[in-house]
């Protein structure tokens, strides 16, 4: 996990998404070494960076983006709609 937390961002998630990340901590959170619901999504999140690294940059970490990078908010609603269609397995359980 981050030792620093020098910036920081938040992710968004459809209520059953949320419901489902908080079932999973509440279940085996602990159990899994877990002391917080933030540090589950941070390692996830992190997990699926390393992977989206070894696919797209040879395993290698980026320059980093700072504060500033990336535009703020959500994506619309025709974004996200369009997102789903693209990528049906996001959607799958």
């Amino acid at each position: 996990m981050s030792k620093n937390k020098p910036s920081s961002f938040a992710p968004y998630f459809t209520r059953e998404d949320a419901d489902q990340v908080r079932a999973a901590f509440l279940a085996a959170g602990h159990a899994e070494g877990y002391a917080s619901i933030s540090e589950l999504i941070e390692a996830a999140t992190l997990k699926e960076v390393r992977r989206i690294q070894r696919k797209h940059h040879n395993g290698h970490p980026w320059e980093g983006a700072g504060p500033g990078a990336l535009r703020p908010g959500q994506r619309t609603r025709i974004e996200q709609k369009t997102e789903r269609k693209k990528n049906p397995r996001d959607r799958q359980q």
